[in-house]
């Protein structure tokens, strides 16, 4: 597409819609150059199904947040491979959101061992999951860039792409994700404004995908029904630890060490948010099960 690179034009009103049979190389040109793309019938009817079977259960027993950017009447659910790892597996793997990650993310780069000059390519890794269940009377979320969790700078080449599946349909009224058509073309000094965002309405199956650079937020709930989604996050493979200490190191070693060394093994929620699980600082996890763990009140987010 000869506009990709060009940012979105400012009377942007109403964001692209695709189908799965759309080209790669068309859904990959809209985000870049407008930032997001919804695909609709995203997954497949029986996958929709079972994601809201498994799902719901344990959205009913989270607990709330009490920081006003994840929502005072909003609950969030996290691990969700380990709730229901057949149909998140069709979630990540859907052609389009897979495709484009790889294409947008996984960017050659060189390096020089001696005399040698080696190409190399990033992997890219599932960073984040969240089940998302928007209670009327919540308002809106403060607009952000996810790629924020990395302290990333702008403008630069994207380290994320993510996704927002409707598990129950987006509109304006009950919540919709606001977002700011273009503004992964931003430098870091321009603040958003919810004046420039525009909802991502769609039916149930569909899903936003934009690159972490955009700006956007939850919506506000006016209606009387919950708004359910989930959220899965793509990221640059080389953002992690060189050795993978959670694997090297038991659970059981761990709660042995003093705190200091639990920390610095990554049992450490980093500013404003890396590291988490089911939100929260994972050194609970070391007295706390999983499960007491997401059914907790949430604590302020290290964000705001």
């Amino acid at each position: 597409m000869t506009t990709q690179q060009q940012p979105a034009p400012a009377e942007l009103t109403r964001l692209t819609h695709v189908t799965p049979a759309a080209a790669l190389d068309d859904v990959v040109g809209i985000l870049e150059r407008d930032g997001a793309v919804i695909v609709e019938d995203f997954v497949d009817a029986g996958t929709l199904a079972a994601l809201r079977a498994d799902l719901r259960p344990g959205l009913e027993t989270a607990g709330y947040s009490e920081s006003g950017y994840d929502g005072q009447k909003t609950k969030r659910l996290s691990s969700l491979f380990q709730r229901s790892p057949g149909p998140m597996s069709s979630v990540v793997l859907q052609p389009q959101f897979l495709g484009a990650a790889r294409r947008l993310l996984q960017q050659p780069t060189h390096m020089w061992i001696g005399k040698v000059r080696m190409e190399v390519t990033p992997s890219i890794q599932v960073s984040f999951t969240q089940a998302i269940r928007i209670d009327p009377g919540q308002g809106r979320q403060p607009l952000h860039r996810d790629d924020a969790m990395h302290l990333w700078r702008h403008p630069g080449p994207p380290c994320r792409l993510q996704l927002m599946l409707a598990l129950t349909e987006f509109t304006r009224e009950n919540g919709a994700t606001l977002v700011i058509p273009g503004s992964h073309h931003w430098d870091d000094e321009r603040a958003p404004a919810y004046a420039e965002t525009v909802p991502a309405v769609m039916p149930a199956g569909s899903a936003l995908l934009w690159p972490g650079a955009v700006y956007h937020g939850g919506g506000a709930n006016t209606t009387d029904t919950p708004r359910y989604s989930l959220s899965v996050a793509l990221d640059l493979g080389n953002l992690r630890q060189e050795e993978n200490q959670y694997l090297a190191v038991s659970r059981e070693t761990v709660q042995t060490l003093p705190e200091e060394v639990q920390r610095l093994l990554g049992w450490e929620r980093c500013p404003p948010g890396l590291g988490q699980v089911e939100t929260q600082d994972p050194m609970l996890l070391l007295e706390l099960t999983q499960q007491e763990l997401s059914s907790r009140p949430r604590g302020a987010n290290p964000l705001m």
